[in-house]
């Protein structure tokens, strides 16, 4: 009887043992697995088609490209130059206008020059690495620039509702407060949407038909399921795109109720033109935005998103110091008298 025991005892430990060394055996092959698909990916590398069906357009593209992102570079590099050196300027108004003109120059110089340089070489492949890291600081100034406009429109409200306390209201501190939650979150989504995108697996050459990497597009030639990566770009869209609008839809109503309560017809009229520029940069903005997200997702429709796309990530940024130097009086002014003292030097 107690060799009996003893045998089922031993029989019971030495099945314990094997499923022990299975698990141990899986767990082992998990990780291969896991880095192996890591190993992968890191060797991974994306071909941007860009326009290359077009190549007859090509040069004029290049040279069409090129004369945006100068003039992109100069006006925005321009517009923070001029709120720094004109003391009428240090308002929180151009303050908030110089960190838009920022993330402008940021956002274009991110996505363009690669743009330039596929549209003259043959070989258009990107890294993995380089591909993630686009797509990372594109996602931060787009976020940033959404949030960025937001702040500007409760600047105007304050300004037009509350004039009397504008300057005690949006003091200095409270302005570094909303510039740098307008970062940070671009930051936060950033991370939380590269994170889900490196957990996909990519593998060999993928062609990717975009001149840029933009998530649809690089989620659209991984090898594993995007299901939660797709989720979580969704869920986060919707949110930053629903409550910027409504601080802004929320802030124009206010505007409009306190300018049509004003008694004389030029006080409206004032008020109504220091909102201008910047509700055309809110409708430029996040009209592209919403264009490109009632466009379907077939193949039909990716010279559509192509053409939004530039609109977006390239002209934009071109429009908005234009927008606001073009309509604005301080900063003409501005410009002008830095053309004087340059002219006065060059005599000197």
């Amino acid at each position: 009887m107690i060799n009996v025991v003893e045998d089922e005892v031993t029989s019971i430990k030495e099945l314990l043992k094997e499923q022990l060394e299975k698990k141990k055996y899986r767990g082992v092959v998990s990780c291969f697995v896991h880095r192996n698909q890591e190993n992968q990916s890191a060797e991974a590398t994306f071909i941007l088609l860009g326009f290359s069906e077009y190549p007859q357009l090509q040069m004029p593209l290049f040279l069409i490209f090129l004369t945006i992102y100068t003039v992109t570079v100069l006006g925005n590099l321009g517009m923070i130059v001029i709120t720094k050196v004109n003391p009428k300027l240090h308002t929180p108004m151009y303050y908030f206008l110089s960190h838009l003109s920022f993330v402008d120059f940021c956002y274009s110089t991110t996505v363009t020059p690669k743009l330039l340089e596929n549209l003259v070489v043959e070989d258009r492949t990107v890294s993995f690495t380089a591909c993630i890291m686009q797509f990372f600081s594109a996602c931060i100034f787009v976020v940033t620039e959404t949030f960025m406009l937001a702040v500007m429109a409760y600047d105007r409200f304050v300004a037009i509702c509350n004039p009397l306390l504008y300057m005690v209201v949006m003091s200095q501190k409270l302005c570094s407060l909303l510039v740098g939650a307008s970062y940070s979150w671009g930051i936060v989504c950033s991370l939380t949407l590269t994170y889900f995108l490196l957990k996909l697996s990519f593998r060999g050459n993928s062609i990717i038909n975009n001149f840029v990497c933009e998530h649809a597009a690089i989620i659209s030639v991984s090898r594993s399921d995007p299901y939660i990566s797709q989720k979580i770009i969704l869920v986060s869209a919707t949110f930053n795109e629903v409550s910027s609008l409504m601080i802004i839809l929320t802030s124009y109503v206010f505007i409009f109720i306190t300018v049509m309560k004003m008694p004389s017809t030029g006080g409206r009229h004032k008020a109504f033109s220091t909102c201008t520029s910047h509700l055309t940069a809110i409708t430029i903005f996040h009209g592209t935005i919403l264009f490109l997200y009632c466009v379907p997702d077939t193949k039909s429709s990716w010279l559509m998103v192509k053409v939004a796309s530039v609109f977006y990530t390239v002209v934009i940024p071109m429009l908005n110091p234009l927008i606001y130097s073009f309509r604005n009086k301080d900063v003409k002014e501005t410009v002008k008298k830095l053309n004087s003292v340059e002219l006065f030097c060059d005599k000197m």
